[in-house]
Parts: C-alpha cells; sequence; structure tokens
C-alpha cells in the first residue's frame, strides 16, 4: 500500500500531523517537583503588547497607595473551555497579609475586562496553568492585573514583606517594566527569611510559578530609573486552592458549586 501510494504520487507527508508543542517548557514540571519554584519564558506564547493595552483602563486600587487593579474568578470546565465564575471579593486573613490597610477586610476590585478575558492567549494561559498545578472543574482559579506607576521609589507590596497568599499554587507572570529598576522576587524557606533559596528580576514575558503553601516569597522596592517619565511595572498573578479560611469562607458564600481545598 505504501508504495503503490508513492507510485501514484501521493505525499505522505501531508497524513502526518505534528503534535502542538507543550506550552510548557517539560523542564518546569520536573523542576516544580525538586524545588517547589521555577522560572520560565512564555513570551512567545502571549500577544504582551495587546495585554498591555489593556493596562491604560484599570482602575486605582481603593485599598493600597498608587497600585492599579482589576481581577476575576475563572474555572476551566472538563473540555477546557475557561468561564468567568463572577463576582467574589478577596478576602486574605491576617496570617497571609501584615497589610494593615489589606489583612482581614473583603477588597472588592472591577472585573477584568471582557475584551481581555475573551482574548485566545488568555484562555491558553488560563487552561494551560490549570493543567500545570491539576486544577479541576469547578476548582476557582483567581486572576489579576495588579501594578504599579508613579516617581520616586514604591514598595510594590505595600507592607506586605515576607509572605505568603493563602494558596497552594501561586504564579506571577510580568507583562511590562518601563523605566524601572529594582523589584527583584524572592523566595524564602521560611518567613523570617532566613534562607534565601532563589532571587530573580523577572522580565516581562517572565512567569515566576510557586506552591505557595510550601514557602514565602518577596519583592524589592522598584526605583525610577530616568526622572523625566515616570515608570510603571504590571504583572498578573494567578492562584488557586486557597488555604485561607476567610477566602474560602467567601469563596463557598459566593460559589455554592465551588470545589474548594479539603484541607
Amino acid at each position: 500500500m505504501k508504495q503503490e501510494s508513492l507510485k501514484h504520487g501521493y505525499d505522505l507527508s501531508t497524513l502526518i500531523t505534528q503534535a502542538p508543542a507543550p506550552y510548557w517548557d517539560p523542564e518546569v514540571a520536573h523542576t516544580l517537583t525538586r524545588q517547589d519554584w521555577c522560572v520560565t519564558d512564555i513570551s512567545s506564547r502571549l500577544d504582551l503588547d495587546a495585554w498591555g493595552g489593556f493596562l491604560a483602563t484599570l482602575p486605582r486600587d481603593p485599598y493600597v497607595n498608587r497600585r492599579w487593579k482589576r481581577m476575576a474568578w475563572l474555572s476551566v470546565a472538563d473540555d477546557g473551555a475557561v468561564e468567568v465564575m463572577g463576582d467574589c471579593p478577596m478576602a486574605q486573613g491576617g496570617r497571609f497579609n501584615d497589610a494593615e490597610s489589606m489583612a482581614d477586610k473583603l477588597r472588592y476590585y472591577p472585573s477584568l475586562e471582557e475584551e481581555f478575558l475573551e482574548r485566545a492567549d488568555v484562555h491558553d494561559f488560563v487552561r494551560h496553568w490549570a493543567r500545570l498545578w491539576g486544577i479541576g472543574p469547578k476548582e476557582p482559579i483567581l486572576m489579576q492585573i495588579t501594578g504599579v506607576r508613579g516617581k520616586g521609589t514604591h514598595d510594590p507590596l505595600q507592607g506586605q514583606g515576607i509572605h505568603a497568599d493563602g494558596c497552594r499554587f501561586l504564579s506571577i507572570l510580568v507583562i511590562n517594566r518601563d523605566n524601572v529598576a529594582g523589584g527583584t522576587s524572592r523566595a524564602y524557606a521560611d518567613k523570617a527569611g532566613n534562607r534565601v533559596l532563589m532571587e530573580h528580576t523577572l522580565a516581562p514575558g517572565e512567569v515566576l510559578h510557586l506552591r505557595d503553601d510550601r514557602l514565602f516569597h518577596s519583592a524589592d522596592a522598584l526605583h525610577q530609573v530616568t526622572p523625566e517619565a515616570p515608570f510603571e511595572r504590571f504583572i498578573v498573578i494567578i492562584n488557586s486552592r486557597f488555604v485561607d479560611p476567610f477566602q474560602n469562607k467567601m469563596l463557598k458564600r459566593y460559589f455554592p458549586d465551588a470545589v474548594l481545598d479539603p484541607h
């Protein structure tokens, strides 16, 4: 049969479908099993310029000075479709947030824009992020776009310091860094910061993956480089499997059918 196909001029190469390249570098999963953190570059998977177009319409964070933020609660269905779950406040107990303006408070933010959430590269990012961590249907995923802009020097964590976010899986993706120095990310074995596990200044398109329940993290102050222009740095924070009882209480109230961490 093969000889006949070749004899009559059939191009067998057209019948072979190449498997798509994996979204994450294969080393990502291996590295996370070894050390609970990993840095990888997915800039080729995203249109960062297009994502950056949504930064101009971010509203100010009403709880934190000089910060802008939107967020959305998402889930991934059995067929891989990314779905918007609806509104639910952020709720971090004092155990997971040392900042007085944020700890033990319900925080309400405008949703990520529909046009952004409908983007194919946003769907791919969320879907493959959920697969990386084994997040199943009806498990709430919190996706935020947040960042700072201005002049001088700024603490991007606004008093949080070395902390954990109260979940099992968390990733930070940098969208842009304009006219700014600093903002180095660090991971620690303890909240006191006695043992540094990693430090890296994330570039646009780079992602820091963390097993948030097994380590702590922080970010350095940001510094304006050129005084003639303001600086800005915006990131995506995406996390799931919450272990903070305060947040889980709100998730159960707003999404009664949600699948929550059984801790």
